[in-house]
């Protein structure tokens, strides 16, 4: 038996190898779109701002990533990153809010939904909010309504543009009322700009739905809207359920409220620093961006 094994080279062997060979292949070399299903490098996908070169498809993205599409590299500061998420209502369903607020923050690196920073587009100086989907699906809770509050308060003092991305499921549960409150907390803030007449630019991405869609985010001086992007309140599978009626294709995407005047542009995130540069220019009464700043 023993020198028919030393004949025979073992299979196993050779499926082994294999294996190996796959697991040494490094995670997340490859990206399939959702839209096309085309896929590709995850390299090329990230220099193209994650946007599909294949279809446009636009996927989500952190909030740190979207800051740097926005912001030039030199002289940010964030604002409010000392305040943190507590549980006033020790509320608890499957798990402690405690402990989901401690898993978010693992996997997204981030200590809560919206990160604010103060820095310079183009250099044109600016404070700008971005939600962190990624965070409990962005939801709004005490300590984003503080951050956000606190970037209108520092716009307002030193007299600068305020921009906002969204990418949010609305309201945060675990907190209740206290989350509901963040809605007039913020808007009522955002009156104080208005005041001081300086421009909100309200940039809407995938998704921006519930109590976010219904407080700040469309009170904008000008609502941006990245392609495909779902907006809207409710989800279309509960107004479908609740009205018992087909809803028209692509109804509450970028492109159906542009069509109905809710939003003012749909902008390519490729595209969308050289617009709000020109958008504040003109707000603000500017020389072009493109003629005054260098990149």
């Amino acid at each position: 038996m023993s020198w028919l094994n030393k004949l025979l080279p073992p299979k196993i062997k050779r499926k082994d190898t294999h294996a190996e060979r796959k697991t040494n292949l490094p995670e997340g070399l490859w990206s399939k779109c959702p839209s096309c299903e085309a896929v590709l490098y995850a390299t090329d996908l990230e220099k193209n701002a994650n946007v599909c070169p294949k279809c446009a498809y636009h996927n989500r993205i952190d909030a740190r990533a979207r800051i740097d599409l926005l912001l030039d590299a030199e002289g940010r500061f964030e604002i409010g990153a000392e305040v943190l998420p507590v549980d006033p209502l020790k509320f608890k369903d499957s798990r402690r809010y405690t402990e989901r607020v401690k898993d978010a923050t693992e996997s997204t690196g981030e200590t809560d939904s919206l990160v604010v920073m103060q820095g310079a587009l183009k250099a044109m100086p600016v404070v700008v909010a971005v939600f962190e989907f990624g965070f409990m699906g962005g939801s709004m809770g005490s300590v984003l309504g503080e951050r956000f509050v606190r970037g209108v308060q520092l716009a307002v003092e030193r007299g600068l543009p305020f921009l906002c991305v969204t990418a949010s499921g609305g309201a945060r549960m675990q907190e209740g009322l206290f989350s509901l409150m963040q809605m007039a907390k913020t808007t009522a803030a955002l009156t104080k700009l208005s005041e001081a007449r300086l421009p909100f630019i309200s940039i809407l991405t995938d998704p921006t739905m519930g109590g976010v869609s219904a407080s700040f985010a469309f009170i904008g001086d000008v609502v941006i809207a990245e392609p495909g992007a779902l907006i809207g309140f409710a989800g279309p599978r509960v107004i479908e359920q609740t009205v018992r009626q087909t809803l028209p294709e692509g109804f509450q995407r970028a492109e159906f409220l542009l069509e109905k005047g809710a939003i003012d542009m749909i902008v390519d995130r490729r595209e969308m620093k050289d617009r709000v540069a020109q958008l504040l220019s003109m707000l603000q009464k500017l020389p072009s961006a493109g003629s005054s700043a260098s990149q």
